[in-house]
């Protein structure tokens, strides 16, 4: 595997070490070759903009090819979003360690150049870590959307009001329940743990996993006035599983059950982990089901208008 693209270990993420006044919050956006999305998911991070005092916006662009990031960034950001252009395209993991050591904030936020947040989702994670300063990180519900803002899925709530979850690790273990847009993470705690690794696929289930296995983590459902929902838009593409997927997904799996037996989390029966075998091939069920390949129905569309 190549390791200039897919790490092998946790890459490591290093401390800010200088001494000026650091915002509360990093909103790192990594971006490739997603231009026809990016403008709807800086919008949903502006239309929110607290400031740059406490606020940190930024795209890290992979070294995209379907047009001019930086010029896109420009007109939308106005000044107030950074940008950074990968001298080469160094892989999804590469970029993501990228954007966490560009970050400067206490608490940071991973937004995919493709994906976009409704208004309320900062003030209401940041409820979250006011409420509960020893969680490592806050993450809200989220639901799928398709290209044309259609509603796919939705994630039924984990719990009935915001709190700190319980047994999370137990849970996220068995079955991916949230999806990276929607997470908020300590950057200390990226610190302590390290960045995304070693999967081509569900490398941020493995994050999370890591994550509740030495933290705490705080959860809002939906439902409730300004959870901030995360609304991700799927591409217009049908996957199809190769060799590399399902080694992936072998790996993912081992990891999981390795962190729940060290933190003394009882298996008591095999197909207990099974489960986590059956929620992602029902995934690539829908995504493989039969008929024409999913086409384009409109152009992209702001969420927020």
């Amino acid at each position: 595997m190549n390791e200039d693209r897919t790490p092998q270990t946790p890459p490591i993420i290093k401390a800010v070490t200088d001494c000026e006044s650091r915002p509360r919050w990093s909103v790192m956006i990594p971006a490739y070759n997603c231009i026809g999305y990016l403008q709807t998911a800086l919008e949903s991070v502006l239309i929110q903009d607290p400031g740059p005092e406490i606020m940190q916006i930024e795209v890290v662009d992979d070294h995209s090819t379907d047009g001019d990031v930086r010029a896109l960034v420009a007109r939308v950001g106005k000044g107030r979003v950074g940008y950074y252009r990968q001298p080469y395209n160094r892989g999804s993991l590469r970029n993501f360690e990228t954007c966490l050591n560009r970050s400067k904030g206490h608490l940071v936020h991973l937004l995919h150049g493709d994906d976009a947040v409704l208004p309320g989702f900062y003030r209401v994670t940041g409820a979250l870590f006011d409420a509960h300063p020893q969680v490592g990180a806050a993450f809200t519900s989220h639901i799928v959307i398709d290209e044309c803002g259609n509603q796919v899925y939705s994630r039924q709530s984990l719990m009935d009001k915001p709190g700190v979850l319980s047994d999370w690790l137990s849970t996220i273990a068995r079955r991916q329940r949230l999806q990276p847009p929607a997470i908020v993470v300590k950057r200390l705690v990226y610190e302590h743990l390290g960045g995304f690794f070693a999967f081509h696929f569900n490398e941020d289930w493995e994050m999370w996993v890591r994550i509740a296995a030495h933290y705490p983590v705080a959860y809002s459902p939906s439902g409730l006035p300004g959870t901030g929902t995360i609304q991700i838009t799927l591409p217009p593409v049908r996957f199809y599983p190769d060799r590399t997927f399902w080694i992936s997904i072998r790996r993912s799996i081992s990891f999981s059950i390795i962190f729940r037996r060290k933190k003394g989390s009882h298996i008591k029966d095999q197909r207990e982990n099974i489960n986590q075998f059956i929620s992602l091939t029902n995934l690539i069920s829908y995504i493989m089901s039969t008929g024409p390949p999913m086409r384009p129905c409109c152009r992209p569309r702001p969420l927020l208008k």
